[in-house]
């Protein structure tokens, strides 16, 4: 089952780091993908972001240095504890992240062809459905 579940998740994010590539944004490595997917609209702070990648706080420091040293990512302070920051994408980020689910659509597009629209409705409902008992505490 680990198989079946990993490798469309790889070729997923071999396809978007290459989409990336195409697109100029050449400093962005497959181990930046992480804070792309889990930073969301707000923005989050470094240590939510590193438990929720089940990485260190130094590690995912390390990321997010390196992006926001070229321009995705920046560090506001956080509005519900001055001590805190919160790291969001900058305008830069967010055009880097249209390039990257613009081709998780064409990849989903592709799978939804191979597979028929109903089968590949009924595998999103069906992976919607183990997150939502796995984000329950369930294994």
């Amino acid at each position: 089952m680990g198989v079946l579940l990993t490798t469309p998740f790889r070729v997923l994010d071999e396809h978007v780091h290459h989409a990336l590539q195409r697109a100029g944004y050449t400093d962005i490595r497959p181990a930046h993908h992480v804070v792309f997917r889990l930073t969301g609209a707000g923005g989050a702070r470094l240590v939510d972001l590193a438990e929720q990648a089940q990485m260190t706080k130094q590690s995912m420091n390390y990321l997010i240095e390196h992006l926001e040293a070229c321009g995705y990512v920046e560090r506001v302070p956080d509005p519900s504890d001055r001590r805190a920051k919160i790291v969001r994408l900058t305008p830069h980020g967010r055009e880097a992240e249209a390039t990257a689910r613009a081709a998780i659509t064409d990849l989903q597009e592709e799978w939804a062809q191979h597979l028929g629209p109903q089968e590949f409705k009924q595998l999103l409902a069906l992976l919607r459905r183990l997150n939502a008992h796995i984000r329950q505490g369930n294994p």
